[in-house]
């Protein structure tokens, strides 16, 4: 048994993005490339964007603090503190409106 803060390790990325030259940061919190399930703490200061890059599987983003945008085609879905935004199929990016963090949650599909 592991227990992890997600709080805290969103407040220690969100100071590791502000002092970063391209406004992000991100620490895998379970997972990784060999399990079908990972989950990732991302940091974005405001103004920054992650461009648009193909989703990997079954993919969420619970909004641990701020404002952010995910778009994907033509539209736009705005998510904030406490919001769980499902990603949808194909391209997408996401913007940050205000400096945010989040939990980024997929499960990869397996070939």
């Amino acid at each position: 048994m592991q227990k992890i803060s997600i709080d805290a390790l969103a407040r220690q990325q969100l100071e590791a993005a502000l002092a970063s030259t391209n406004g992000r940061a991100a620490d895998t919190v379970y997972g990784g490339h060999e399990k079908i399930l990972r989950q990732t703490v991302i940091a974005m200061k405001a103004g920054t964007r992650l461009s648009e890059h193909q989703n990997p599987g079954d993919a969420t983003v619970f909004v641990v603090q701020g404002c952010l945008n995910l778009r994907a085609g033509g539209e736009s879905w705005q998510g904030k503190t406490g919001d769980l935004l499902i990603v949808p199929p194909g391209l997408h990016s996401l913007d940050a409106e205000e400096d945010s963090t989040f939990l980024f949650t997929v499960a990869k599909y397996r070939d």
